[in-house]
């Protein structure tokens, strides 16, 4: 028997469009809350959809969608965005900068300024290499947690040789001037030119400064300071101040490192 065609249609959203980004997915990018709250949020009617109410979490949402939660509008829904960044020298890892230095926000492609990328985690001003740039605020929030630290890969040229009790300090661990423990460091090292030494350093501990401050305490001084990897990122061959978006592979892979679903 034919549907009558006076009867009233039924899911006028359409929530199986594929065009967009699912909705909690879409407040979660905001950086209102995680996607777990925010699928709540969804299921209460808290959330509305271009003034309508909208209780299906999986329903796709386009940039311009209004998007309100208890009646307040959020931003323009965005697309998920994984941006690695070789973080020249004497740049700021911070959106702006009150002293009015260079930030990494200033190497971003014209085209993706527009989504909102944050860096996830730092590099001082006069260190380079790997740094992540993304609006995916749950997974910004994994990686910047102690208990998904990241281990971190650094090149470190030392000037002039380096002694094996130095070595031996860091893979057993040592304790910083200012008083805080350095947990175990894997360090590895093999002469540069001008009879400097080059250290491979794995960080599984993310204090502030950590290798400046071991260097400084065990009478080492730092030339140059470089992240190459970072979890299952690795920096490759970008130069300072390039970028590129993460492959899907990537992308799962550092979500799953993280302890969050990798399917996108």
């Amino acid at each position: 028997m034919g549907r009558d065609p006076s009867a009233p249609q039924q899911n006028v959203h359409k929530p199986d469009v594929f065009d967009g980004i699912r909705l909690n997915k879409a407040i979660a990018s905001a950086g209102l809350c995680s996607r777990r709250k925010a699928d709540q949020l969804i299921f209460a009617g808290q959330v509305s959809v271009n003034g309508v109410p909208e209780v299906n979490p999986a329903r796709h949402v386009l940039p311009d969608d209004r998007i309100a939660v208890n009646g307040r509008e959020l931003g323009a829904a965005q697309e998920y965005c994984y941006l690695l960044l070789h973080k020249p020298v004497q740049t700021v890892c911070t959106v702006s900068d009150p002293e009015g230095r260079p930030t990494v926000m200033e190497y971003l492609p014209t085209g993706l300024r527009r989504l909102r990328l944050y860096p996830v985690g730092r590099l001082d001003y006069f260190s380079e290499g790997l740094l992540l740039l993304t609006n995916d605020g749950q997974l910004a929030q994994r990686l910047t947690h102690p208990r998904h630290h990241q281990p971190k890969v650094y090149e470190v040229l030392v000037r002039g040789s380096v002694p094996e009790t130095a070595l031996t300090t860091m893979r057993q661990g040592m304790r910083l001037a200012e008083g805080q423990d350095v947990r175990p460091v894997d360090v590895e090292r093999k002469m540069a030119d001008n009879g400097n030494s080059l250290l491979r350093m794995v960080l599984r501990q993310g204090l502030n400064r950590q290798i400046r401050r071991m260097c400084r305490d065990l009478g080492l001084t730092i030339l140059r300071l470089r992240r190459v990897a970072q979890g299952p990122l690795d920096l490759g061959d970008l130069r300072p101040g390039q970028t590129r978006q993460l492959t899907a592979r990537e992308v799962a892979a550092l979500k799953s490192s993280a302890g969050l679903p990798s399917s996108l």
